[in-house]
């Protein structure tokens, strides 16, 4: 199964260097060994925005490249909608681009790899397929 990967998974693994992180990014260098990894345009740009270097900006353009971004259609974005609806219903607030994820994952099939929490309380009550790492 493809495996969309979040923002908050792909800056861990890009950014930090703590022992914290070590499982997460062999995780993820295992999900790219088996060419499972997904990415989005809206991911792209949240790990790309707010880096201060021209040369920084490039070097992590090219390695994201390697990447091609999943289309995303208009019923993409309607599901997005609705999703967002039903978690506002609920009391649950989140971003345009989280519900996004959500959309995509749910209409391919896809799980989602995140360490942000919110994919979690989504979860509760829309059906979303979160990736569980080994």
């Amino acid at each position: 199964m493809k495996v969309l990967v979040d923002t908050s998974v792909w800056s861990l693994a890009l950014r930090r260097t703590k022992e914290d992180v070590i499982a997460i990014k062999r995780e993820l260098e295992g999900l790219i060994a088996d060419h499972r990894v997904v990415m989005i345009g809206p991911v792209r740009q949240e790990l790309l925005s707010g880096i201060r270097s021209e040369s920084q900006f490039n070097s992590l353009r090219k390695r994201l490249s390697a990447f091609p971004d999943e289309p995303i259609f208009a019923e993409d974005y309607e599901e997005a909608a609705q999703i967002f609806n039903v978690c506002r219903q609920s009391g649950i607030q989140g971003s345009n681009t989280d519900f996004l994820i959500c959309a995509v994952a749910r209409r391919r099939q896809y799980e989602i790899f995140t360490t942000d929490n919110d994919f979690t309380l989504y979860s509760e009550v829309v059906a979303i397929p979160l990736y569980k790492m080994k």
